[in-house]
C-alpha cells in the first residue's frame, strides 16, 4: 500500500465519522431523518465544491478524487448519484437522467429487499 492509498483511507474514515455524528442525533421515529440529512447535505456540498472547482479550475484530478471519493464517498454515496443526475440533466440527457433515478432509486431498493430475503433464508434475524 502506498501513501496515496493510506491518505485516501484516512480521508474516507473522516467522512464516515462525520456521517456518524451528523446522522446519529437526528434518527428518531419511523423515518430515517439522519440518513436524509446526510444525503441532502452531502449532495448540496458536493455540487457546490464540484461546480466551483470546475468553474475556477483550481482542483487537480488527484485532489478531486481525494475530496469526492474520499470525503464525500465516506460521508454519503447519495451525493455522487445526485451530482451525476444533475450533470445528465444539464447536458440535456433527460432519458439517461430519468433512468439513473429509476435504477438507483428503485432497483437498488429492490436489490436491498432481495438481499434481506436471502439473509433471512440463510438464517438471519
Amino acid at each position: 500500500m502506498d501513501w496515496d492509498q493510506v491518505e485516501l483511507v484516512g480521508v474516507v474514515a473522516t467522512g464516515s465519522v462525520v456521517r456518524y455524528f451528523a446522522s446519529g442525533g437526528l434518527t428518531r421515529g419511523d423515518f430515517p431523518w439522519g440518513a436524509f440529512f446526510v444525503n441532502i447535505t452531502g449532495s448540496f456540498l458536493l455540487a457546490v465544491v464540484f461546480f466551483l472547482a470546475m468553474g475556477r479550475g483550481f482542483i487537480t484530478s488527484d485532489l478531486r478524487a481525494l475530496v469526492f471519493v474520499g470525503i464525500f464517498g465516506g460521508y454519503t454515496t447519495m451525493s455522487t448519484f445526485s451530482l451525476e443526475t444533475v450533470t445528465l440533466l444539464t447536458e440535456g440527457q433527460l432519458g439517461w437522467a430519468a433512468a439513473n433515478v429509476f435504477l438507483n432509486g428503485g432497483l437498488c431498493v429492490v436489490g436491498a429487499y432481495l438481499g434481506r430475503a436471502v439473509g433471512m433464508l440463510l438464517g438471519g434475524a
